[in-house]
């Protein structure tokens, strides 16, 4: 059991590479092309139309943010608070599974909380950023 203990650190790096991909490709589109339609679709949710702007660019710069471990924290909420949003008024009327149901975004969800709690892990910028360097086993000298 301590070998996989020690390999969290990876488990980390390889959800947020999974989040940040996923949201990445998600968002992409949104941003570069489709933004003012997105924002339109938003819309027409009951949502403010500018709200879609913030979860285009929260798909794809907190997407990039993610994957490099760059406040992974709060990014990480404006995922989970994206997914949310998107399971209340999109999915949910679609059911657990099948077509536009919710599963896919649920699960992006559960991602993004566990990063929450858990934080980017020693593998990331987050880590170099507040401790002075990334992946150490320990202490030298």
């Amino acid at each position: 059991m301590r070998y996989l203990d020690r390999m969290q650190p990876l488990a980390l790096l390889v959800l947020r590479l999974v989040l940040g991909a996923i949201m990445m490709a998600h968002g992409y589109h949104k941003v570069y092309g489709g933004m003012h339609d997105y924002a339109h679709f938003i819309a027409s949710l009951g949502i403010p139309p500018w709200l879609g702007y913030v979860s285009a660019l929260t798909e794809f710069v907190g997407g990039t943010l993610v994957c490099i471990g760059l406040f992974t924290r709060a990014v990480a909420a404006a995922i989970l608070i994206d997914m949310i949003v998107a399971i209340a008024k999109v999915h949910w009327s679609h059911g657990l599974q099948g077509q536009g149901g919710y599963e896919f975004p649920l699960s992006l969800a559960a991602i993004a909380f566990a990063l929450i709690l858990f934080g980017a892990g020693p593998i990331a910028l987050d880590a170099i950023r507040s401790s002075g360097g990334g992946f150490r086993r320990g202490k030298s000298g």
